[in-house]
Parts: C-alpha cells; structure tokens; sequence
C-alpha cells in the first residue's frame, strides 16, 4: 500500500506539473501575440503623436521603446502599456517649441523623478478618488485638444517679407491640395472604422497606413507627391537604439523655473492616465492593480527616458485595452510589445520615411473619436446637473489651461458640490 501511494503520488506530482506547464505554455503564447498585436498598433500612434509634439517620430516611436520596456518590468499592474501619449504630447509641445529639445529630456527626468516621489510617499492611491464626472471631462478636454492640434498639419511654411527682411509664417495650403489631403483623412478613417468588421487578427490603424503608404508611392510615381514623414522632419528618418544623453542644460534657478512646472504638470497628467487605465483594466479583469507601485513605475520610466534622449509617456488606455482583450495578462505582453517594436524601427524605418502625413492624420482623428466619451452628450436630465457641470468646466479648462490643472479644479469642484449638498440635507 505504501509504495502504491509513493507511486500515486509521484503521478499526480507529475499530472500537476503537465498541467502547469500547459497552463504557463497557453500564457506565454496568448501574451507573446498580444504583444505582437500592440508593437503594430502602436507604429502609427507613436508617429502622429510625434507630430503633436514636434519632434522626429523616431525619437517617439524610440520613446514608446523605452517607456514600454522599463515600466512593464517595474509596473503595479501587468497587461498595462506604455508608451509615448497624446496627453505629454500636448503639454509638452509649447516646451519644445520654445525651448528645444535639451529642456525636454531635463523636464521629463524631473518629471519621473516627481513621479517616483508620488508613489513612494503614498499618494498615489488618492488618485483613485477622482469622481467619474472630472474623467470623463479630461477624456473629452484632451479629444479637443488633440482634435485642434491635427489642423497644423494642413499648413505649409510661406516666405513673405516683412521690413525687407525674409520672414517664414504657416499659411492654409492651397485649396485643391487640402480637398486631396481631406478625402485621403476621411478615407484612413473609414478604413480604421471598416476593417474590425471583417477581422480583428491585424490592428485596423496599422492597415490603413500600409494601404496609405502604397497609394502614396504609387501616386508619388505617376507625379503627385503626398506630403510624408520625411518632409516634416526635413531629412530621412534612421532608426536604431536609443543612447544614453545626458540632458545638455544648466542647472540654474531660472532653468528650474521653465522646466519645474511643465514636469509638475506632466508628471500629474501622466499618473492621472495611468490610474484611469489601471481602474479599466481592473474591472476588465475582475483584479486589483497596486497604484503607488505603478506610479514608482511610470517614474523610473520616465527618468530612465530622459537620459535616453524620450519625450516622456505613460499608460495607454486604448492599447492597453487590445492588450487584455488579445489575451495579454502578464508582464511578458508589455516587454513583447516594446521589443517587437524596436526590431521594426530597427529594420523598417524606411517605411516610416513614406508614410503620408493624411494617413497619420486620419489616425489621430480616430483617437480623437475613441477618447471621446460620446455617452456624455447624452446625459441631460438623467445625471444631476452638478456633474453635468463638472465635465462641462473640466473640459473647458483642458482646452484653455492644462491638463493637470483642469483635473485639480475638478476635483476641488466635486468637493465643493458635495459639500453643498450635505448642507443642504443638514
């Protein structure tokens, strides 16, 4: 009996271990194509979100590289992606535009570096009492945003003279040129909004880029040219792997002044993105996410970019979402995607040189429609006026302010409300 029970045992031992090895091999093969999936969804945004910066795209795309790698390792909820966003895009495009590019990487060092703080002294799980009202206005103050950032791309440098001197101002291209560009937007989008109807297995944006890159040189070779990638960045694009750089600035109390609040800012508005898709994937997952340890990971990102030369980022809520949805439950599916994108950057940056301006447009605008929360809209006399009003001012301040700033008063604002109605009870 004893040794038929020794032997019982080894083979349940043994049947344990199969099974567990079953399990882990259908793990690793649902997160390896999940991250497959998001390093090709990710190609398109991480170009035009270049384009909102002002910067090279494959200083973004080697952004999202970077970002992508280090906070799937440290990150507090696995199956979030990271990457290069619209929302540090927009804050910091006044920065680079004014500053350059050196105050960038110093900026987004201090800005992991706030980030870090925020996580290691516990704040983070503050963030968790943002009320819906004030998300749902920074979802649609950012849509805004980025949906009036896309129009500058519909302007080309004019040389006029002004005193005898030569002077270059961004004027309207001329109108057949910006008919074409339309139609050819319109026709991304309708690609991005067809092609899930008929299969899910490749990212729509990444198909309607490749179809726009091919009429882009076949037109390209019957004698009209669509302005591409490398007209905007004025050269060709060479990708390869981000070096470390050490941020060429001095350190001076009127440096710290330009730079401190754009990191304040950034850091704010990346940790609010970051918590508002960790609570998505939460409830997509029936789990729970550990806020201050993903805060202490978008922070070492973040400072570990800096010196690599990124533009900062933070959690995706869009590819993340594809993430999960693709079977991504663990940290191999961010590290995947960040390796397979730096292999295609690596080897496919000729193609990124190519790819029409109207094609990355008509992506933006397809963000610009997915962050939207449309339901809002639809709100009237079915939610009280009190948050009505909250999303209306939230969103208006996002347009008009910050991002950061729109969320404090916000909440300040939801504070306010609610205290006046306890008020009113007692």
């Amino acid at each position: 009996m004893v040794q038929s029970f020794k032997k019982g045992s080894k083979n349940s031992r043994m049947a344990f271990l199969f099974n567990l090895l079953g399990k882990n091999k259908k793990i690793i093969k649902d997160d390896v194509l999940s991250g497959l999936t998001v390093a090709l969804a990710l190609i398109p945004e991480s170009v035009a979100f270049a384009f909102v910066a002002g910067v090279s795209p494959i200083l973004s795309l080697q952004t999202a590289v970077m970002i992508g790698f280090v906070a799937a390792i440290f990150t507090g909820r696995p199956g979030m992606i990271s990457s290069s966003t619209a929302a540090i895009s927009v804050v910091f495009a006044s920065l680079i535009a004014q500053h350059g590019l050196e105050y960038l990487f110093a900026t987004v060092v201090l800005m992991g570096i706030i980030q870090i703080g925020i996580g290691v002294l516990g704040l983070g799980k503050y963030a968790r009492i943002i009320p819906y009202s004030v998300m749902l206005g920074f979802l649609n103050g950012l849509s805004i945003v980025m949906f009036l950032a896309q129009w500058a791309q519909f302007k080309v440098d004019k040389v006029i003279m002004v005193n005898g001197v030569e002077v270059v101002e961004k004027v309207w291209m001329p109108f057949a040129d910006m008919a074409i560009m339309l139609f050819f937007v319109i026709l991304t989008m309708a690609i991005i909004h067809f092609v899930p109807k008929f299969t899910k297995a490749v990212p729509s944006s990444l198909v309607a880029i490749i179809t726009m890159t091919i009429i882009a040189v076949l037109l390209g070779r019957s004698g009209y040219h669509l302005r591409n990638v490398q007209d905007f960045a004025g050269m060709e694009l060479k990708g390869g792997l981000p070096g470390f750089h050490i941020p060429q600035v001095r350190i001076s109390i009127d440096m710290l002044r330009i730079v401190f609040p754009y990191a304040m800012i950034g850091a704010l508005v990346g940790l609010t993105e970051a918590v508002l898709t960790l609570r998505v994937i939460d409830e997509m997952t029936d789990t729970r996410g550990k806020t201050n340890k993903e805060c202490i990971a978008q922070g070492i990102a973040n400072t570990i970019n800096g010196f690599f030369g990124g533009m900062g980022g933070d959690a995706m809520i869009g590819q993340s979402i594809i993430n999960v949805k693709s079977g991504g439950r663990t940290r191999l599916s961010g590290l995947v995607a960040s390796v397979g994108l730096l292999i295609f950057m690596m080897f496919g940056s000729s193609f990124i040189n190519v790819i029409p301006l109207a094609g990355l447009v008509g992506v933006m605008f397809m963000v610009v429609v997915g962050t939207f929360e449309w339901q809002s809209l639809k709100y009237g006399g079915k939610v009280p006026k009190q948050d009505i009003l909250v999303i209306v001012v939230v969103t208006l301040v996002t347009i008009f302010s910050d991002l950061a700033t729109a969320v404090i008063i916000g909440v300040v604002l939801s504070a306010l409300v609610f205290a006046w109605e306890k008020g009113k009870v007692i």
